[in-house]
């Protein structure tokens, strides 16, 4: 599901798990199709639904964050859950997407700008 708040658009996961490669496949499907509709070029994923999901979906989020690099979208994530947020600083990529602790928090981080804010 999608909406917008402000002027970033919001992508939110409704499953508590994201196992299956039909439905993974299915999701980063809709969500390479979402970067193309992004009006003002700020995305945010909000996982607060997901409590586990594959690392096959760390492989797609990977290759949708170098879609948006390339199509200049800011992308940020937000609401990531303990165990999954171990995995992220694991493979390190806690160090690659921009994560918040909650979409308030990510909404308030696309409005800063420069190194000060």
């Amino acid at each position: 599901m999608t909406q917008t708040n402000g002027d970033v658009l919001v992508v939110y996961f409704n499953d508590a798990q994201i196992l299956d490669e039909s439905k993974i496949q299915q999701i980063s499907e809709e969500l390479m199709s979402v970067v193309a509709k992004v009006p003002s070029g700020k995305l945010l994923l909000n996982f607060n639904e997901v409590k586990f999901m594959s690392s096959s979906v760390l492989g797609r989020l990977v290759h949708l964050n170098k879609r948006c690099k390339t199509e200049e979208i800011d992308l940020k994530l937000c609401n990531i859950s303990p165990d999954i947020m171990e995995v992220f600083k694991i493979t390190r990529l806690n160090r690659v997407f921009d994560i918040y602790d909650d979409e308030n928090a990510a909404i308030t981080a696309f409005a800063k700008k420069g190194w000060f804010g």
